[in-house]
């Protein structure tokens, strides 16, 4: 099984501490076009990742065929920065039925819809296209959060 995180900080504190135990995850994924370019930045996030834990970075278009050469259901946390990302992912056939939204930083122009989510105009119609796909979104920093917001898109 898979689980999938939207979280513009990508790999952090909560995602070691609290996301991989919570999910049991041996594999971490790191669905960004931009890191997967960068080795340097990859290397650097691998030095936070536990050693027992594998890591992949990707690109978004190429995440759909990793993870069906993985088996289709790997034992894995998958992360994209953005509502776009995912929603480029599902498109592009990864299907999931939940996606958590970890952390969208406040900017001008969003909303702050929970103490850690603020979205844009774009993030909204891309939130309401994957719940109109019946993806539940799940808003929580940690995995002992209660959801903060139902969907409402």
């Amino acid at each position: 099984m898979f689980w999938v995180r939207i979280d513009n900080r990508l790999v952090h504190g909560q995602v070691i501490e609290a996301w991989l135990p919570f999910t049991g995850a041996e594999t971490l994924v790191v669905a960004n076009d931009e890191l997967a370019a960068d080795l340097l930045r990859q290397e650097i996030m691998g030095l936070a990742i536990p050693q027992d834990i594998s890591v992949l970075f990707t690109t978004i278009d190429e995440l759909p065929g990793l993870i069906a050469q993985m088996g289709g259901q790997p034992n894995s946390l998958i992360l994209f920065a953005t509502c776009a990302d995912a929603r480029r992912a599902f498109d592009a056939g990864l299907r999931f039925s939940v996606v958590n939204i970890g952390n969208l930083h406040y900017a001008p122009g969003k909303k702050q819809v929970c103490s850690h989510v603020a979205v844009s105009l774009d993030d909204e119609r891309c939130l309401g296209y994957l719940a109109a796909h019946k993806v539940v979104l799940d808003y929580r920093c940690v995995p002992s959060d209660t959801v903060q917001v139902k969907n409402r898109w």
